[in-house]
């Protein structure tokens, strides 16, 4: 089956959408949160809560991380991510170009590729564009993308010109590739470029404008949430979204917290994926349908009601402080679950709306309820 992508309605009020990607591994309904599973797993959270509680449509994997472990010999062997984590819905990977940039001590980009350091043992490695669509083949994600270089903030307009037209190139690369090699395993795969640029708009219009002269199932939008103000981010993504095709999904990667991703639902996002549900989680931070909650905090030991009647009913305040403050491995656990099936339930409930006629005054609504610290 070829992907694809149903555009069923757009907000009158805004540019939120609501829509249907097909793969070859099912469908996914947008706008959709990809809980993160850097190493072939979201950490934490068993394969069975994933589909049963939280009910994720699609996870995303780190090409990066598992290229050095457990290494594209064992993952081949396995038929790919799906086979090694008996996972049989899609997955989406990133090519680890935000890796490489988050290595900025220990890597050197030149036209050829980045050449970086292992984190795990110090070995040197080397990425092309064509090794990381080898690598996303030999991955078997439903969805792969393209190898850029993300910019830092703040850095130059120069720096931040040539960095998109480096990734530019990347791309024309990337492309050959993936045209010259077929998917591994039988199931369809789909390359989606990046826009770089900053937080210039003229960079990002050029980069949009040179990304769609590529006929690709969907197109992502990097380099943002990496320290740039909100505003900013929010702009971007406006500048961009004027541009690219309205009849493809739109992946903004890396974001964010749920006003970054309601915001950014409004100006017109389908996917979002970030690390941030997860890694709150295991310092003691629950994103819930009435706030956000530090457990670690003392006035929660006597509290006895439930952390969130609408996602986890089964948990008080007082059993989740207890699990924080004794060490007990749980307490991480449960928070994961109920982070991530809070974020899958919000762009859910944003759909809904979407569909409904009345997501504006629906965000207007729960934006300032899901910001507040309890």
């Amino acid at each position: 089956m070829p992907f694809t992508f149903d555009l069923q309605k757009t907000d009158e009020k805004s540019n939120a959408r609501a829509g249907v990607i097909q793969t070859d591994h099912g469908a996914i309904e947008t706008p959709i949160f990809m809980p993160v599973g850097t190493a072939a797993t979201v950490k934490g959270v068993p394969r069975n809560f994933l589909k049963e509680e939280i009910n994720a449509d699609i996870i995303l994997g780190n090409t990066y991380h598992l290229y050095l472990r457990p290494g594209t010999d064992i993952l081949k062997e396995s038929r790919g991510i799906h086979g090694f984590s008996n996972w049989d819905r899609p997955i989406l990977t990133d090519s680890g170009g935000y890796q490489v940039y988050s290595l900025a001590n220990t890597r050197k980009i030149e036209e050829e590729g980045a050449m970086f350091k292992s984190h795990i043992d110090g070995s040197k490695h080397t990425f092309s564009p064509e090794n990381v669509i080898d690598i996303q083949r030999v991955l078997g994600a439903d969805i792969i993308m393209a190898f850029d270089e993300c910019t830092p903030y703040p850095c130059e307009k120069d720096y931040a010109r040539n960095s998109m037209h480096l990734t530019h190139r990347w791309l024309d690369r990337c492309m050959k590739r993936f045209h010259e090699t077929e998917p591994l395993y039988g199931h369809h795969q789909e390359l989606f470029p990046i826009v770089q640029g900053s937080v210039y708009p003229e960079l990002r219009k050029e980069s949009a404008e040179y990304v769609i002269k590529h006929e690709a199932g969907g197109y992502a939008i990097g380099g943002l949430s990496v320290g740039e103000p909100h505003e900013d981010m929010y702009a971007m993504t406006e500048e961009v979204n004027h541009i690219l095709p309205v009849d493809k999904p739109r992946y903004l990667m890396g974001v964010g917290t749920p006003e970054n991703i309601l915001e950014s639902i409004e100006r017109g996002v389908d996917m979002f994926d970030c690390v941030m549900p997860t890694r709150n989680a295991r310092n003691g931070m629950l994103f819930t349908s009435n706030g956000i909650v530090n457990i670690r905090n003392k006035k929660w030991e006597r509290v006895f009601e439930s952390i969130d009647s609408i996602i986890t009913p089964d948990y008080s305040f007082a059993y989740m402080r207890h699990l924080f403050a004794a060490g007990e491995m749980l307490g991480p656990i449960i928070a994961s679950i109920q982070n991530l099936s809070f974020y899958l339930w919000m762009v859910r409930e944003a759909r809904k709306h979407i569909v409904e006629g009345d997501f504006t005054e629906w965000k207007s609504r729960v934006l300032p309820v899901f910001s507040q610290r309890l």
